[in-house]
C-alpha cells in the first residue's frame, strides 16, 4: 500500500482511538469495581499499557507490516499464535467497534441507538474507503475538538465550588480483584495505540515513525485520563461515578459546564474511535486473508486509492450488524478481554527479541498483568472470550492445509 502517513497523522489515528468514547464511558464501571482504589487501577492499567507499547514499539519497528500483533505473533512465535493474536484482535475490536457505534447512538438518540449505531458504522466504513489520508485528517480534527473540550470540563470542574480534594481519597477500596477488573475495564479505554502499528504499511519511515508515534499518543492518553479522572472523583466522588451513567456530563452540570457540549463531544469522540478502530480492523483482516486465514478475496487492495476495500466492507458489514443488536455494557468486558489476549501475544513476541535479561523484564510485566487483568473480568466476558478463542484455534485447524505461509519461523 502507499506510504503516505507521517508522525502526526499516526498520533492523530492513535490518540482518536484511545481520548474517545472509552473516556466518557469507562470510569463509571471502573469506580464500581474498584470504588476508592479506582487510581490504583487506573495505574496498573497505565503499566500494562506502558508494557504493551513498548513491546509493539520494538516488534513496529522490526516488522512495519499492516498487521500488528498478528504479524509479530506469525513471525517471533509460530503461525498458530499469529493466528490467535490476529483472530482475537479482529472479534475483539469489532466488539469495539460496535460498542463506539453505541455510544453515538446512545447519546444521540437514545430512543434509536441501534439505529443510529448501525448508520455511524456505514458512515465511517465509506469514509475509510475513499481512502486513509482523508481518515487521518478528520482523524486530527476529531482529536483536536475532544482534546480542547476534556480539558475544559477538567478545568471547570477542579476550579468549581462542586470539587472536595477529600473526595479522592473518601469511601471505601475494594480489594485485589476489584483493582485488577477495573484496570481491565480502564484499558479497554486507551489501548488505542495498537491502531498505529497496524498501519506499518502506510506510514512513511516506519522503522523510526512507529515507535515515536506509540509513545507520543500513549503519553498524551495517560496524561488525558489521570486529569479527567481526578476532576470527576473530586466533583462527584467515586460513590456517584459509579453510579453514574454519564460522568462527564453529570461533572459538567455540577460545576456549571454546559452539557450539551459534552453530549456533542461524546458523539465526535466516539465517531473518531469508530473511524480509528475500523481502519486497525481491516488492516489486520487484510494481513490474514494473505495469508489465507481468512478468504483471500479479502487481501484485494484496490488499484487507485491503495486501501484494502474488500475487508473494509467486510468488517462495516459484520460490525453494523453487530451495533444494531449487542449490548453496550457486554461489548466492552468482550472486547476488553480478547483484546489482552492480543496484547498478551505481543508481549510474548516482544520477548523473543533479546536473550538479556533486562530487555526481557517489560515484555515479562506486560504478558503476566495482561493474562491476570483479563482473568479477573467479569465472569461473562471471560467464558464468551474463551469460547471464541476455542473457536479460533478450530478456524486455524480448518484452514492451515490451505495456508502455504504457514511455516514456523
Amino acid at each position: 500500500m502507499r506510504r503516505t502517513l507521517g508522525l502526526g497523522d499516526a498520533v492523530a489515528v492513535g490518540l482518536s482511538a484511545m481520548v474517545g468514547a472509552g473516556v466518557f464511558v469507562a470510569f463509571a464501571p471502573a469506580a464500581a469495581a474498584a470504588g476508592s482504589a479506582l487510581f490504583a487501577g487506573l495505574g496498573i492499567a497505565a503499566v500494562i499499557a506502558y508494557c504493551n507499547a513498548a513491546g509493539s514499539a520494538r516488534l513496529a519497528a522490526r516488522y512495519p507490516q499492516s498487521g500488528g500483533t498478528y504479524v509479530y505473533g506469525r513471525e517471533r512465535l509460530g503461525p498458530f499464535w499469529g493466528h490467535l493474536a490476529g483472530w482475537s484482535f479482529v472479534v475483539g475490536k469489532s466488539s469495539s467497534c460496535a460498542a463506539m457505534a453505541l455510544t453515538v447512538g446512545t447519546y444521540a438518540w437514545p430512543d434509536q441507538a441501534h439505529a443510529v449505531a448501525a448508520a455511524a458504522v456505514v458512515a465511517v466504513t465509506a469514509l475509510n474507503v475513499a481512502g486513509v489520508e482523508r481518515s487521518a485528517r478528520v482523524a486530527r480534527v476529531v482529536v483536536a475538538v475532544v482534546l480542547a473540550v476534556l480539558v475544559a470540563v477538567v478545568v471547570a470542574s477542579v476550579t468549581s465550588g462542586a470539587a472536595e480534594p477529600f473526595r479522592l481519597a473518601e469511601g471505601a477500596a475494594a480489594g485485589p480483584f476489584g483493582v485488577l477488573q477495573a484496570a481491565g475495564l480502564l484499558f479497554f479505554a486507551f489501548a488505542g495505540y495498537a491502531r498505529i502499528a497496524t498501519l506499518g504499511e502506510e506510514v512513511r519511515d516506519p522503522a523510526r515513525t512507529l515507535p515515536r508515534a506509540i509513545f507520543v499518543a500513549l503519553a498524551v492518553a495517560l496524561g488525558v485520563y489521570a486529569l479527567v479522572g481526578v476532576a470527576l472523583v473530586a466533583v462527584l466522588g467515586t460513590d456517584a461515578l459509579a453510579a453514574s451513567g454519564a460522568p462527564l456530563a453529570d461533572a459538567a452540570r455540577a460545576s456549571g459546564f454546559p452539557v450539551a457540549a459534552v453530549t456533542v463531544t461524546a458523539c465526535i469522540a466516539a465517531f473518531g474511535s469508530l473511524l480509528a478502530l475500523l481502519l486497525g480492523v481491516s488492516r489486520t483482516t487484510l494481513a490474514m486473508a494473505r495469508d489465507g486465514h481468512l478468504p483471500r478475496a479479502l487481501a484485494a487492495v484496490h488499484e487507485r486509492r491503495r486501501v484494502p476495500v474488500r475487508a473494509e466492507l467486510a468488517v462495516g458489514a459484520v460490525v453494523t450488524v453487530v451495533a444494531a443488536t449487542a449490548d453496550l455494557g457486554a461489548a466492552i468486558g468482550f472486547s476488553s478481554f480478547a483484546v489482552l489476549v492480543y496484547y498478551a501475544v505481543a508481549n510474548a513476541s516482544a520477548w523473543t527479541l533479546d536473550t538479556a535479561l533486562r530487555a526481557r523484564i517489560v515484555p515479562a510485566v506486560g504478558l503476566a498483568g495482561c493474562l491476570a487483568v483479563a482473568l479477573s473480568l467479569p465472569a461473562g466476558s471471560v467464558s464468551a472470550g474463551i469460547v471464541v478463542l476455542v473457536v479460533g484455534a478450530a478456524a486455524y485447524a480448518v484452514t492451515r492445509a490451505n495456508s502455504p505461509s504457514d511455516t514456523a519461523p
